[in-house]
């Protein structure tokens, strides 16, 4: 026990907190990667 709290409620504890910031990263990733594929064109389409 920590602080009178068994280790098990810790544990919910981080994962609970820990799931904006998850969803938040996610969203982040996901605007950064359409970003990235959308500069990947050049002036002609697939020139690469």
């Amino acid at each position: 026990m920590f602080l009178g709290v068994e280790w098990y409620w810790w544990l919910v504890a981080v994962l609970v907190i820990s799931i904006p910031f998850k969803i938040k990263f996610m969203k982040w990733w996901n605007t950064r990667w359409q970003e990235k594929n959308n500069n990947r064109h050049g002036k002609w389409g697939d020139d690469e």
